[in-house]
């Protein structure tokens, strides 16, 4: 069994090592970063959503924040699939928070 700390490092890892081509697609010239558009999109961004939702609250909401946001994207672009970022976080603070009273 992996333990918490080895799995948060590999996860760290991850998550640093799939934003450095989001940073060459932010910086490159536009007339190269068309070859590089279809990956990131659909794989190194959800790759480190997956990873980053994965240390901060768990697989679950993880593969829930990736599923959103790649449905989201395809459906309505990428203000939609920002704006079902925003929503899930609001909606996982909002069942926090009703646990948390059920519990006391």
């Amino acid at each position: 069994m992996i333990s918490n700390a080895t799995k948060r490092a590999i996860l760290r890892c991850i998550h640093l090592i799939l934003s450095i081509p989001i940073l060459g697609y932010i910086y490159e010239p536009a007339s190269e970063v068309q070859q590089y558009a279809g990956a990131v999109r659909f794989v190194f961004v959800p790759v480190m959503i997956l990873s980053g939702y994965w240390m901060y609250s768990g697989v679950i909401f993880a593969i829930i924040g990736v599923a959103l946001w790649l449905g989201a994207y395809q459906l309505s672009g990428y203000g939609a699939a920002l704006v079902s970022q925003v929503v899930l976080f609001i909606a996982r603070k909002t069942w926090l928070v009703i646990r948390a009273r059920q519990s006391k």
